[in-house]
C-alpha cells in the first residue's frame, strides 16, 4: 500500500469443507460505471506454500465461484458502504492477512453478495456451508433475486438419453445435464421459450409448460380445446386423427385449411399444428400467459396457465412473432404489420399500430419483433438460403439451411415505415423459437456486441427434415460473417435446439455437475 496508495487489499481466510483457504488480491480505483466481473486471485490451504493452488473438494468450479464471489462482495460493498468503483489487477499474497471467517458475515450481507451471481455460482455457493445456505434460501423466499442470466442453449443428445435434457452455458462454455419428468424430452416438440420457461408438445399432442432448471412442469390444455380442431376417436377412445378447421381472411378472400388437407395424425399434429409458443407474465393478473401461433395460418391462440381450454382471434393471421410489454401483446406479421392486442377484458381487443411494409412475403424469411431497451420497436428479419453437402439437389438429406443474413429495422410507429439500423453499438440479439432478446453486452461480458445468435427456427426444415443439420451459430451484424457456436457439434439435430433465459421458478435446482 505504501507504493501504491490508490489500491485496496482485501485478504480474506474462509474455509471450504473444514480446510483452511486464503484469499488475496487487490484492487485499484477507476471512474468506471461497473465493478469488473473478472477476478484473478490464489487459493492456498494453510499448510502448504501460500503460492501453492489450492485443490478444493468437486462440489464446485471454486476458481470460477471464488472469481464471482470476489466480483460480488465488492460490488455489494460498494453498494452499502460508498466504496469507490474498482478493477482488479493481480498481485499474489499479500504479506500481512486480515483473518475474516467469510461463511459467518452478516446474512444481508451475504444475501447482497449471492444476488449478483448467475445461477449456477449462486447454487455452488448455496453448498459452501448452512449460513450460505440460509442467505440463499432468504434470497429466494424474498423474491430478491433478480440477477439476469446469461442466455444458454438448451438441446438433447442421444447419448446422454431420452429424459435428459442438458444447457450449454455460454457465460462458462460448459454444459450442464438435467434429468427432466416424463414425457421424455427427446420425444417433444420444443415449439418456444420465454422466461425460462419451454413450451413443449409431445408426441399424444399434449402440450407442457417445463422449466428445465428447476423440472417444474405444467399441463397446458387439451389441444381439442381449440374450436379449430376435431378430433376422430377409435373403439377404445383414443384419438387417431385430428381435422383442423381453421378459416383465415385475407384482403376479401377465405383461405380453409379443408382445401389443404386438414385430416392428420396426433404424430402429424404435433409437428404442424403449433408453430412457435411464448410465455409472458400478465401485468393485470400476474399470471402466466401462454401464446400459440398455430398453422396454417399464423393465427393466435392463448390460455392463461390453470385454464380449461384455448381462446383464439379468429379474425386475424399471418403472425410470426409477439411479445409483451405494458399488458399489451404486439405480433408481427410476415408482412411487416405490427398489432398491439388487449388480452386482459373478455373479448380480445386489436389495434394495427403499423401498417403492412410490403405485400408479398418471403418463404425464406423470418420475421422477429421486440422492444429494444432503449424504447424502440425493432423488426428482426433473418433471411435463409439452402446449400447442398453435394451436387445432388433431389437427395433432401443433402439440404443445409443457413442464415444469409440478419438485418435490424427501427418501426417508425407514426411515419408507418421500417427504418434500417447498421449497427446495434453494445447490444447483442438472440433469434430463434425464442423470446426475441436485445441484450447490453456490457451486462453480459462472455457475448459479442453488435452480433447476433441464432438457432434454427425454419418450421417446415425442422419438421419434415428431422434428421438434417441445425443451422444455429453467431452472425456479426458489421461484416455478416458467421461463427460456429460450438466444435464438434453437441446436439441432437431432433428436438431442434432452442435458447433458454435460466430460471429459478423453485427452490429445488438439481444440475449434474
Amino acid at each position: 500500500q505504501e507504493q501504491f496508495p490508490s489500491w485496496i487489499q482485501i485478504p480474506v481466510q474462509f474455509r471450504i469443507r473444514s480446510r483452511p483457504c486464503l484469499v488475496a488480491y487487490k484492487c485499484i480505483h477507476y471512474p468506471g460505471p461497473s465493478p469488473t466481473q473478472l477476478f484473478f486471485f490464489h487459493l492456498a490451504s494453510r499448510s502448504s506454500d501460500l503460492m501453492a493452488t489450492c485443490i478444493v473438494a468437486s462440489i464446485m468450479s471454486i476458481g470460477r465461484l471464488a472469481t464471482a464471489l470476489c466480483s460480488a462482495i465488492l460490488g455489494a460493498l460498494h453498494k452499502l458502504s460508498a466504496l469507490p468503483h474498482i478493477e482488479e489487477e493481480h498481485v499474489g499474497v499479500l504479506p500481512s492477512m486480515v483473518e475474516a471467517e467469510l461463511p459467518h458475515l452478516p446474512e444481508d450481507l451475504l444475501v447482497q453478495i449471492l444476488s449478483r451471481l448467475e445461477i449456477p455460482d449462486l447454487l455452488r455457493a448455496s453448498s459452501v456451508c448452512s449460513s450460505w445456505h440460509s442467505a440463499y434460501t432468504t434470497l429466494h423466499s424474498l423474491g430478491q433475486y433478480k440477477r439476469h442470466q446469461t442466455p444458454c442453449l438448451f438441446y438433447t443428445s442421444e447419448s446422454a438419453g431420452k429424459n435428459v435434457g442438458c444447457i450449454y452455458s455460454l457465460a462458462e462454455q460448459r454444459t450442464y445435464k438435467i434429468t427432466l419428468p416424463d414425457p421424455p424430452i427427446r420425444d417433444r416438440y420444443l415449439i418456444g421459450s420465454s422466461d425460462g420457461w419451454l413450451v413443449t408438445i409431445d408426441d399424444k399432442c399434449e402440450m407442457h409448460l417445463l422449466n428445465p432448471v428447476t423440472r417444474e412442469q405444467m399441463a397446458l390444455p387439451p389441444v381439442i380445446t381449440m374450436e379449430q380442431v376435431n378430433p376422430t376417436y377409435d373403439e377404445s377412445g383414443a384419438i387417431v386423427k385430428y381435422e383442423n378447421r381453421s378459416q383465415f381472411w385475407h384482403d376479401g378472400v377465405m383461405f380453409s385449411s379443408r382445401s389443404m388437407g386438414s385430416i392428420i395424425s396426433p404424430r402429424w399434429q404435433q409437428l404442424f399444428l403449433t408453430g412457435r409458443a411464448f410465455v409472458f407474465s400478465e401485468t393485470s393478473t400476474g399470471k402466466l400467459l401462454v401464446v400459440l401461433i398455430r398453422n396454417p395460418f399464423g393465427q393466435l391462440s392463448f390460455a392463461r396457465v390453470g385454464d380449461d381450454e384455448w381462446d383464439y382471434l379468429p379474425e386475424y393471421g399471418r403472425y410470426e412473432d409477439c411479445t409483451y410489454k405494458d399488458g399489451l401483446l404486439y405480433a408481427v406479421t410476415t408482412l411487416g404489420e405490427i398489432h398491439a392486442i388487449d388480452l386482459s377484458g373478455p373479448i380480445a381487443m386489436v389495434k394495427v399500430v403499423m401498417g403492412k411494409v410490403m405485400d408479398i412475403g418471403d418463404g425464406d424469411r423470418n420475421t422477429y419483433i421486440l422492444h429494444a431497451p432503449w424504447g424502440d420497436v425493432l423488426q428482426i428479419w433473418k433471411t435463409e438460403e439452402d446449400d447442398y453437402i453435394h451436387p445432388s439437389e433431389d437427395d433432401y438429406d443433402a439440404i443445409l439451411k443457413n442464415t444469409a443474413s440478419i438485418e435490424v429495422y427501427k418501426s417508425d410507429l407514426v411515419e408507418e415505415k421500417l427504418v434500417k439500423i447498421n449497427r446495434l453499438q453494445d447490444h447483442v440479439l438472440f433469434v430463434g423459437h425464442n423470446q426475441t432478446l436485445c441484450l447490453r453486452a456490457e451486462e453480459f461480458p462472455s457475448l459479442k456486441a453488435n452480433h447476433a445468435y441464432f438457432t434454427d427456427d425454419s418450421q417446415n426444415w425442422i419438421t419434415e427434415f428431422k434428421n438434417n443439420r441445425r443451422d444455429i451459430g453467431v452472425f456479426n451484424l458489421e461484416d455478416n460473417s458467421r461463427d460456429e457456436l460450438g466444435s464438434p457439434q453437441l446436439w441432437s439435430n431432433w428436438p431442434s435446439p432452442v435458447w433458454i433465459t435460466p430460471s429459478l421458478a423453485k427452490l429445488n435446482l438439481i444440475l449434474d455437475m
